[in-house]
């Protein structure tokens, strides 16, 4: 139970940190380029490549810290940061061409979906 408390915690504290960044990035730099979710996306991907590793190196840590910041936190903050680290994880492995079929096939189907979601939107 104490895990999914701290991954609730930790989605409360992302999501905020979400709209709070990107508001404040795209009041500062305008609304003709998304620089506020860019911003966001990149930062995740600092912090989850920077806490799975920490983590993982620091036995003597509480296990606790994965569920409250790369599950919870990192997980409401962004997704695309996941993206990442898998292909990432995929490609140290060796398995290349996986990690191009994951990194392609993501970006492929999820603008497909994207698009055939907002056409069903449109359509009710």
């Amino acid at each position: 139970m104490q895990k999914y408390l701290l991954i609730a915690i930790g989605g409360a504290l992302g999501s905020i940190a979400r709209v709070w960044v990107s508001s404040a990035v795209t009041n500062r730099m305008g609304f003709k380029f998304p620089y506020g979710t860019l911003i966001v996306n990149v930062t995740a991907c600092l912090i989850i490549g920077l806490s799975i590793t920490y983590l993982g190196k620091r036995a003597d840590l509480n296990p606790a810290w994965r569920y409250l910041i790369p599950m919870g936190f990192i997980g409401a903050y962004s997704t695309f940061s996941t993206y990442e680290w898998e292909t990432l994880v995929t490609l140290r492995s060796g398995a290349f061409f996986l990690a191009a079929l994951y990194a392609g096939g993501s970006l492929v189907l999820g603008l497909v979906a994207t698009w055939a979601g907002s056409l069903l939107g449109e359509a009710l």
